[in-house]
């Protein structure tokens, strides 16, 4: 075998490995990193998390799903959070409680205390009805999240997938489990 073929064989398996991984990361996993502490106590700054892409194109996101979206007033930035309303439910928060569908939601994944308030003002109460496609997201630190509060129900066309493992840091390293309700 020349060098020239020799060469050629390695060039061969760079590029389908290269392909390979191009494949995997656009249509069944992909790494995250989480930024700010909208997800604490669960997820902290700088964690790595891997999502996966592929059981949402066969089924609809559960309520307790923490997942990455493609933020809605910038589609450029993703986020993270946990899917608390689903498509067709009516969301009400007051007194710092949710409730879905006259129904308070039991939220044990929550810091001991945390109370949900109407995007800032605490004062009123906030009901919204999510459309077919629509999904209520919030941060599990609600004084610290930015979500659906704030910029309304999510498009099921933002999802981009499930979070299923930490990866880093090392000591955090763990599968993702939905609450179950």
């Amino acid at each position: 075998m020349s060098r020239f073929q020799g060469l050629f064989e390695v060039l061969k398996v760079v590029a389908v490995v290269f392909v390979v991984t191009i494949v995997i990361r656009i249509f069944l996993i992909q790494p995250f990193v989480v930024e700010g502490s909208s997800m604490e106590p669960d997820f902290h700054d700088h964690e790595y998390v891997l999502i996966e892409k592929i059981s949402y194109r066969f089924h609809t996101p559960s309520r307790g799903d923490v997942i990455v979206f493609r933020y809605p007033n910038n589609p450029s930035v993703n986020y993270i959070k946990r899917v608390i309303g689903l498509p067709g439910e009516t969301i009400h928060i007051e007194n710092g409680l949710v409730s879905i569908n006259g129904r308070q939601l039991s939220e044990a994944y929550l810091a001991s205390g945390e109370k949900t308030f109407e995007s800032r003002n605490t004062d009123q109460a906030y009901e919204t009805k999510l459309s077919a496609d629509q999904f209520f997201v919030m941060g599990d630190n609600r004084e610290h999240s930015s979500d659906s509060r704030d910029w309304g129900p999510l498009k099921r066309n933002f999802i981009i997938g499930r979070s299923v493992l930490v990866l880093y840091p090392t000591k955090d390293f763990q599968a993702i489990a939905s609450p179950k309700y």
